[in-house]
């Protein structure tokens, strides 16, 4: 198993990957149909999450960095239920909807879960080795 400042360089790779991928996904013409696109970029800021907490935790089980990802993930979409004239300001803004979205939606969730599962699935491949 890597130290803990190699797997963070490592994370720290991964996480910088995952939100290029991302935003080329929604930002890029790439002809993609539009659920591939919302989806897709959905799923690759779950996996972005998983990678944070990692970064934060990085000798944590996987079950449980997945599970604190997933949490976060959440209440992230959760509080889009909140409305104040700053905040719906702020997500009106690329900077707002790519980090915190405009409209609630329980597929977000399910797109998030794939995406922490994704990555917590890799996470605990490359940490076996």
């Amino acid at each position: 198993m890597p130290s803990p400042q190699t797997r963070r360089l490592g994370l720290l790779a991964a996480i910088l990957i995952v939100i290029a991928a991302g935003i080329g996904v929604r930002l890029l013409p790439l002809g993609l149909p539009r659920e591939v696109v919302k989806y897709a970029g959905s799923v690759l800021w779950g996996a972005m999450v998983y990678g944070l907490v990692a970064l934060v935790r990085p000798t944590a089980a996987t079950g449980r960095l997945a599970a604190v990802a997933l949490a976060l993930a959440v209440l992230v979409e959760l509080f889009r239920l909140v409305h104040t004239p700053e905040l719906d300001a702020f997500r009106r803004t690329l900077a707002g909807q790519l980090l915190l979205g405009r409209i609630f939606s329980v597929w977000n969730l399910v797109a998030y879960a794939v995406g922490i599962g994704l990555a917590a699935g890799l996470d605990a491949g490359t940490r076996r080795r």
